[in-house]
């Protein structure tokens, strides 16, 4: 019979797999901080990509309505069918959602004389993206909140009045 061992090697394993599950927590853990910005990142591009299609929808009502003092929107509902004409016009496909909130909940800007000259998130999140914006976005330079980039129109001859 062999004489036992001084130096025991029982638990050598079970140290090993435990040192091992915790690396590999480890990095799933970083790779869902990954994943989330890289979520976050791309709602942030959908929400510039689509609030400038309400702000150009803004633009072609105003540019568009019919002989006469120019207008705006009563409804995010009358850019998808102007009924202003005798055929339909559609200056939006459809009322898109908010892509930060998810929902179509979108805190809507009051025109001058009426009506509706744009929209802007909900969200108060913290953006990621904080500068170099294209020209019409140029004024999101530093925002804290994805509430504060605003997409509206403003005609050149009468401003926005301030926010409720």
């Amino acid at each position: 019979m062999a004489a036992p061992s001084i130096h025991s090697e029982e638990g050598f394993t079970y140290l090993g797999i435990l040192i091992a599950m915790a690396l590999f927590g480890v990095a799933l853990a970083a790779t869902g901080e990954v994943w989330r910005t890289a979520a976050q990142r791309e709602r942030e591009q959908e929400l510039l990509f689509v609030g400038n299609q309400y702000r150009q929808a803004f633009t072609n009502y105003y540019a568009g309505t019919p002989a006469g003092k120019p207008r705006f929107p009563r409804t995010l509902e009358d850019l998808v069918e102007d009924s202003r004409f005798p055929a339909m016009r559609r200056h939006l496909r459809r009322v898109y959602a908010d892509p930060m909130t998810g929902k179509p909940d979108w805190v809507l800007l009051d025109a001058p004389g009426g009506g509706i000259a744009g929209v802007q998130s909900r969200s108060e999140a913290k953006p990621l993206k904080t500068g170099n914006f294209a020209p019409p976005d140029a004024k999101f330079d530093g925002a804290a909140h994805y509430s504060d980039w605003k997409f509206a129109f403003v005609p050149r001859d009468v401003p926005l009045p301030p926010k409720k």
